[in-house]
């Protein structure tokens, strides 16, 4: 209600967001306690007046419920700087050929399906087809309390063991993709970038898309000269929005990278030996000869490679975030 509330306009959307966001949490939690309060009732009145299938719907309201807390109680372990987050997740397809761009594009249709579970919104800016399939790279914007909090857990290399369809003698390949993911930071954190130190080139969108596509020079590709960053943009919108868009994505990796340059110089002083290398694998989904998703950090596993790859990456994410935590990870 203050009159100079909006004079400064990022500074009073970041406080509605936030606003938001608190709103949300108390609404949640005050959902839970009438909903026990209800049920409460109706198991007193169930003593005196059983039904067993007013009893299963309990149950069932009861597992809800429960759920819903456990869902609660993984957020508190969100506790990182940037946690609260939106998201903005890469993939690129690594060694392993056109097995390698169709792995990339099945771990685009995972995460985008992991997104859709959890309400959070979507948007691709940047996507590079494959050759002959799958795709080549893809830049995402998961919009979302805790997206990045949740999908940190997920940088690193991905692998893919299965027998290639691409293979005309349907042999077993190995193939790799590289995941990256950065908080959204645009409006948090103030990064100075001068003009000159910016070449943008704009050119013709390619791939899936709307009426713009191939039609305008719309799309833009900006390039950080003094890190050498690259980033692109061709959603669909006007050249300006690309631009602005592609300054958001710069930001967020020159961002990342200060962070990753700070966390190796401490690692080095402690004398920890810090594998940056895109070789080493966080991840293994093997579909041949047996099924199996293993997490090589937490060791925590499932055989259920189906529901995986359609998105089921919650379990993973926990197993994560309690072994930073100082936890065990979860067992299957």
């Amino acid at each position: 209600m203050a009159e100079d509330f909006w004079s400064d306009n990022r500074k009073a959307q970041a406080q509605m967001q936030q606003l938001n966001a608190l709103r949300e949490e108390v609404s949640t939690w005050e959902e839970i306690d009438t909903q026990l309060n209800d049920l409460l009732g109706l198991a007193q009145w169930l003593e005196d007046e059983p039904d067993e299938e007013m009893q299963a719907e309990v149950a069932q309201s009861v597992a809800e419920i429960e759920q819903k807390v456990e869902q609660l109680q993984f957020s508190l372990m969100l506790s990182g700087e940037h946690d609260e987050r939106d998201a903005l997740l890469s993939i690129h397809a690594g060694s392993g050929g056109v097995d390698a761009q169709d792995w990339a594009e099945m771990l685009l249709r995972m995460y985008l399906r992991w997104a859709e579970q959890h309400k959070f919104r979507t948007e691709i800016y940047d996507y590079s087809e494959g050759e002959e399939a799958g795709l080549k790279s893809v830049t995402v914007a998961i919009t979302g309390r805790y997206a990045y909090g949740y999908l940190r857990s997920e940088i690193g290399t991905h692998r893919l063991i299965r027998l290639s369809p691409f293979d005309a003698a349907h042999r077993r390949h190995t193939s790799f993709a590289k995941v990256e993911v950065m908080p959204d930071i645009e409006n948090a954190i103030e990064i100075t970038i001068r003009p000159e130190d910016i070449e943008v080139d704009t050119y013709r969108s390619t791939g899936a898309g709307g009426q713009h596509v191939n039609k305008t020079d719309s799309a833009v590709r900006m390039r950080h000269i003094p890190s050498g960053i690259v980033v692109t943009c061709q959603n669909e919108r006007s050249q300006i929005q690309n631009r602005e868009v592609a300054m958001k994505l710069l930001k967020a990796r020159l961002y990342e990278r200060e962070q990753k340059r700070r966390e190796e110089e401490t690692a080095r002083l402690k004398g920890e030996h810090v594998q940056a290398d895109f070789g080493t694998q966080i991840r293994s989904v093997t579909v041949h000869p047996y099924t199996i998703v293993k997490d090589h950090r937490t060791n925590y596993e499932t055989g259920d490679t189906e529901g995986y790859l359609g998105g089921k990456v919650d379990p993973f994410i926990y197993a994560y975030l309690q072994a930073m935590a100082g936890g065990v990870a979860a067992e299957v």
